[in-house]
């Protein structure tokens, strides 16, 4: 029963990091588009805004599941690296997005707002999920 006990708890407590990070993630995405990222999706339903955020959030569950997966110094280091891990892989997405908008015409965060579906957003959905699983064969 304890050791049921002690599993049931670090999976409460991986799972709550995760919601951090993603939550993390959310608010990256929002400083880096222009408008407030609640009422582009939620509101406006922005098909771009979506997309990017999407691929941030399931980056980020890509990075953490992985460090949760190799992790075997027991709960406390595990948390710690894939806090790490997570927040090495929010960086790097983050990064993505503003390398893609210096090295590309016009703007990427006023693409992002466009009603209209771009493909400069698929491209850097793209490089989030990329960076996401480089980070994660890193990790192993």
């Amino acid at each position: 029963m304890a050791v049921l006990l002690y599993e049931a708890g670090a999976s409460l407590a991986y799972g709550v990091l995760g919601v951090v990070l993603m939550v993390l993630g959310y608010l990256i995405v929002d400083v880096l588009t222009p408008g407030r990222l609640h009422e582009l999706v939620w509101n406006q339903r922005n098909r771009n805004a979506s997309l990017l955020l999407s691929t941030n959030l399931l980056g980020v569950a890509i990075v953490v599941a992985t460090a949760i997966y190799v992790s075997t110094g027991g709960l406390a280091i595990g948390l710690a690296s894939a806090t790490v891990y997570g927040l090495i892989g929010l960086l790097l997405m983050g990064l993505s997005f503003l390398l893609i908008d210096v090295l590309t015409p016009g703007k990427l965060g006023e693409v992002l707002t466009d009603d209209e579906t771009h493909p400069a957003v698929w491209v850097n959905a793209g490089a989030h999920i990329a960076i996401a699983l480089m980070v994660a064969a890193a990790i192993s």
